[in-house]
């Protein structure tokens, strides 16, 4: 039986369309970008070409992207990078993260506040996981150096009212930076509407390729570069580009814009199903995340009595590939730190059960999914 994949949070497999546009930069196309002889040349215009593509969906200007090698270290870039900077010019040691950011971010937080020095504060969120406008007002201070929110989470799904926190932040005069790797599949972002400073991105969720990433850094923003020697990216990352990947993540971007609306109008009914399925043949279930600001493709839950690891075992076995959380969590065995933050008990949060779809899901799979995880659920209960 082929296995049903349920698991795109965690990654997307590569487009067809993508990949032909990868596959001349690894052999007829190979020059270093940084070299001044035609193959070099031919390789630094698909990658300012690519830059261009990425800036337009954005909404950004070109010399404000800067390419690097995934959403990880996008993030670990802005945040390192703007604290340091800011610190630096005025003085700044506040950071202000919210609880449920992805590790990438959480955990680049608090490398700056043991190692560093930061003050680090955590904003306040609601049994949704989401983070208000207002509590963000209150808890900027004259020497924040930085707010942090996700745009949508990973984990529950629960979309950010990003627009009006950066509202918050430019009238603070603080940069604000968004983790939108999960949102840039599904959402229409617009780093001038939604007044970010910094906001990254990674390829291999949006069905580009692992390995690649962006780094939206506003053009009047200061920044610390985390990798020094060479002067690509205008000295903000050093390294030499990785071309086919860097046209492969523009391709990818640009079909996710072009065919958003179609995607939607096919995943949301299939998500909505299949959270009514979920929560009416399962006892003791509940949804996770913003029943309705949600990603598209996004459904979660917490089982109450239910060992998650044992469960996704289970479900792996009878042929679906789910996921309990963040792809960089799985097999932890402590309860999610962002179900915790939500309010959730441990014995609840242990329990959680991750179903992403992609534009390839069917209604078959759903209803094959929804037939099986009952009698699955019901025996990892009796193992618990």
């Amino acid at each position: 039986m082929d296995e049903i994949y349920f698991d795109y949070a965690a990654t997307t497999p590569v487009d067809a369309r993508v990949l032909q546009a990868m596959l001349p930069y690894f052999t007829q196309h190979f020059g270093n970008p940084s070299s001044i002889h035609a193959l070099g040349q031919s390789a630094e215009a698909a990658v300012e070409g690519a830059r261009r593509d990425v800036a337009e969906v954005l909404h950004a200007r070109s010399e404000e992207i800067i390419f690097t090698g995934c959403g990880t270290e996008s993030d670990n870039l802005a945040l390192r990078g703007l604290a340091l900077s800011q610190r630096a010019q005025r003085g700044a040691n506040h950071l202000l993260v919210s609880p449920v950011e992805h590790p990438a971010v959480l955990q680049t937080a608090r490398q700056l506040r043991d190692q560093y020095g930061f003050e680090l504060e955590y904003l306040p969120v609601d049994a949704y996981g989401q983070v208000e406008a207002a509590a963000v007002a209150a808890c900027i201070r004259n020497d924040t150096a930085l707010v942090s929110v996700i745009y949508a989470n990973n984990e529950i799904g629960t979309i950010n009212p990003v627009a009006a926190i950066g509202a918050v932040c430019r009238e603070k005069g603080v940069p604000f930076h968004s983790d939108a790797v999960q949102a840039a599949a599904h959402l229409a972002i617009d780093v001038q509407a939604d007044g970010v400073d910094a906001l990254a991105l990674g390829a291999h969720k949006f069905y580009g390729p692992k390995g690649v990433g962006v780094l939206f850094l506003r053009r009047d923003v200061a920044l610390l570069p985390a990798l020094t020697g060479g002067k690509q990216e205008e000295g903000r990352r050093a390294g030499t580009h990785n071309v086919p990947y860097i046209v492969g993540l523009a391709a990818a971007l640009k079909l996710a814009a072009e065919e958003r609306e179609q995607r939607s109008r096919k995943l949301i009914p299939l998500r909505d199903r299949l959270i009514a399925g979920v929560l009416s043949t399962v006892p003791r279930s509940r949804l996770t995340g913003h029943p309705e600001q949600r990603l598209p493709n996004h459904a979660s839950f917490v089982l109450e009595g239910v060992d998650g690891n044992a469960l996704l075992a289970m479900l792996d076995m009878a042929g679906y590939a789910c996921s309990s959380g963040s792809a960089c969590k799985v097999g932890a065995p402590q309860p999610s730190e962002v179900l915790l933050a939500t309010g959730l008990s441990p014995a609840w949060a242990l329990g959680s059960l991750r179903i992403t779809l992609g534009k390839d899901s069917t209604g078959d799979q759903i209803g094959r999914f929804l037939g099986d995880l009952p009698e699955l659920v019901a025996r990892a209960r009796q193992l618990s």
